[in-house]
């Protein structure tokens, strides 16, 4: 069986040139990454960001020997500001259209928060239907953008947005329809995982696998303990049932390292490979 690449954010390497992020990825050890506009010091949607300059980027990677799998586009996309969410939807739908010059798989979203001042704090409200219609409203319209490119859009459960669960993200799937095909589950266990239901993770973990397997295109990792995050390996996240349910997804899933220090990098990289190998074992 064929294991699942490791990979890593680029943003864990800012640097002033995507040729020197993507040197630096591969000094650390990984042969694939997801790429944020932030890590060259420029905003994550890029509003302004040139066609050539997003084809050195991705001609940067390869030169490197990394491939982007895929490209950040979070932004809140039910923020309460409709002029501001409809600005940055436009950008985001852009960056999208443009995404193939980087050769990625997928564009990955953040479903949003009615919290106007962070996108990754909670609100009470958004588990209301408002809420829902408003996911819905901009996703269909960045949906038009990943069916013209040819790429998927990314929706991670995320436990401070709208899909804040398995259970939501498997009622979006089945309510896109004939759309969900342009669509993949980025799973991030340490978002579906909270220092307070650390003990429950086999049940949390187990059901979002049983739920979503079929659409998953990726996972990330991170760590985390009953009293808060950890680097990855340092914490009580069962990393070997994690891979051990990703490899019987039956298909090379990439896996990619996210919140790693630069210098605990390729330690990171190493743990997960270790992990993978033993579930492989197991």
């Amino acid at each position: 069986m064929t294991l699942p690449e490791v990979g890593i954010f680029a943003r864990t390497f800012p640097r002033t040139t995507a040729a020197t992020v993507a040197a630096a990825v591969a000094e650390a050890g990984f042969r694939l990454a997801q790429f944020n506009f932030s890590a060259i010091a420029m905003p994550t949607l890029a509003p302004d960001v040139s066609l050539d300059a997003v084809t050195a980027v991705g001609r940067d990677f390869r030169d490197a020997g990394v491939a982007v799998w895929g490209l950040s586009a979070t932004y809140n996309i039910i923020h309460p500001d409709r002029a501001f969410r409809l600005r940055q939807t436009r950008q985001a739908a852009r960056l999208i259209e443009i995404s193939p010059l980087l050769g990625v798989t997928a564009v990955t979203l953040c479903s949003g928060t009615l919290n106007a001042d962070d996108m990754w704090t909670g609100h009470p409200d958004n588990g209301s239907a408002a809420a829902w219609a408003g996911l819905r409203s901009t996703l269909d319209a960045l949906l038009e953008a990943a069916s013209d490119a040819g790429i998927k859009l990314g929706i991670e459960p995320e436990s401070a947005n709208v899909i804040d669960s398995a259970r939501r993200a498997h009622r979006l799937i089945s309510e896109l329809g004939s759309d969900a095909r342009h669509v993949g589950i980025v799973l991030d266990p340490g978002n579906l995982v909270a220092p307070e239901t650390i003990r429950r993770q086999d049940d949390i973990v187990n059901e979002a696998f049983d739920l979503l397997g079929e659409h998953i295109i990726g996972l990330q990792a991170k760590d985390l303990t009953a009293a808060g995050p950890a680097p990855l390996g340092r914490g009580d996240l069962d990393y070997t049932m994690i891979c051990r349910r990703t490899l019987e997804l039956g298909r090379a899933v990439p896996i990619i390292i996210q919140d790693a220090t630069e210098d605990d990098a390729s330690r990171s990289g190493r743990y997960l490979r270790d992990r993978l190998h033993a579930a492989r074992n197991t």
